[in-house]
Formats: structure tokens, C-alpha cells, sequence
């Protein structure tokens, strides 16, 4: 591989641990290619899978700023970069790890932090966002459809109470109102229509 290759390789996996939520590495001794294949599919819409050199990944981590992995590559290296949820994405793996033990999941990063490889396996034990989010739409529904009705109930007394009144004023015709008593001491003065108060 020509230098300008690998600044190019570097720069490429460099981009890809920028843009991605999260990262994983793996070990994939053992699998084949077909496997690997079926890997990569099943993580469709949520990771790209990448077999990797080590070497340059290294660099490409250390330009990125992502120390997770310092130590870890050695061996048969590729990283699942995802770009969709974290938690289907390692779903996947764990998944696709139990029916195919060659695959071994050794640590990953989500912004910015370390995982474990544990700590992956807890995250794919996590709901999805997407369940997540229509248990928050329900919760949401509920908690409207409730404040609704406590408001509902008096709103209605209300109602009732105003329809009473405005029958009332009907029944009985207008309110008459009177003009307040001069206060003592004060002086009132009549005019006559069209006279003059003099």
C-alpha cells in the first residue's frame, strides 16, 4: 500500500469514528466471509461493518481523538461504526456473537466514552430508541387525556353555573340599578329638561 493509500485509509477511518454515535470493535477470526457478510446485513440502517488494519486504525483513532481501543488492536480487527441506535446496533452484534462465537465483541466507544465489552452487552439488553419513544408517546397520551378530563369536570360546573344565571336574568328581566344617595353635605341640584340649573 503507497503512502498516499494509507493517509487516505487513515483519513477515512478517522471520519468515520467522527461521524459515527458510537463504535465497536471486534475480533472476527474464524468467520467467513459469507458470515461476515450476514453480519454486515443484519446491521444495515444502524452500523457498517469495516475489517481494518490495525496500524492504521490506530493512527486514524489517534487523529480522532479516541483512546478506547489503545492496546486492543491486535489480531483480526474490524469495527462496527454506527451511525443509526446504539442499542440495535449492539443487538445486533451481541446477536449475531451468540449464534457465531468466532465473533468477539472487545470494547467499544459512545460519545467519547469507553465501553466495555460488558458494557455493550448491557447496552444491547437496553430498549430501543424507538421503543422508547412510543412508551413516552403513550405516557404522554395518557397524561393529556387525564389532564383533559380533570379539567373537563369543572369546566362543566361552570357552564352549568353560568346557564343558571343567564336564565335567572331571563326569568326576572334586567337588573334595575339605582343612583347612590348623596353623600352629607353634598348638594344635589335637579335640572329640568331643557331648563337651566341655576
Amino acid at each position: 500500500m503507497s503512502r498516499a493509500d494509507k493517509a487516505a485509509a487513515i483519513a477515512e477511518i478517522s471520519e468515520k469514528f467522527q461521524s459515527s454515535t458510537a463504535a465497536v470493535l471486534t475480533e472476527y477470526r474464524g468467520l467467513s466471509v459469507a458470515q461476515i457478510t450476514e453480519l454486515r446485513r443484519s446491521l444495515r440502517g444502524n452500523a457498517t461493518y469495516a475489517v481494518v488494519k490495525n496500524t492504521l486504525t490506530k493512527r486514524a483513532a489517534e487523529d480522532a481523538g479516541v483512546t478506547a481501543f489503545d492496546g486492543q488492536l491486535v489480531g483480526p480487527s474490524a469495527i462496527a461504526f454506527v451511525e443509526g441506535d446504539p442499542v440495535e446496533a449492539a443487538k445486533g452484534l451481541r446477536d449475531f456473537a451468540k449464534a457465531n462465537p468466532h465473533l468477539v465483541i472487545k470494547g467499544g466507544v459512545m460519545e467519547g466514552k469507553t465501553l466495555s465489552a460488558e458494557e455493550i452487552t448491557k447496552l444491547a439488553d437496553l430498549e430501543s430508541r424507538e421503543v422508547l419513544l412510543a412508551k413516552l408517546a403513550g405516557a404522554m397520551n395518557a397524561s393529556l387525556s387525564n389532564a383533559v378530563s380533570l379539567f373537563a369536570a369543572p369546566l362543566s360546573q361552570t357552564a352549568r353555573v353560568v346557564e343558571a344565571l343567564r336564565a335567572k336574568v331571563e326569568a326576572e328581566g334586567p337588573v334595575a340599578t339605582t343612583d347612590a344617595p348623596a353623600a352629607a353635605g353634598e348638594e344635589t341640584t335637579d335640572v329640568a329638561e331643557g331648563g337651566d340649573a341655576s
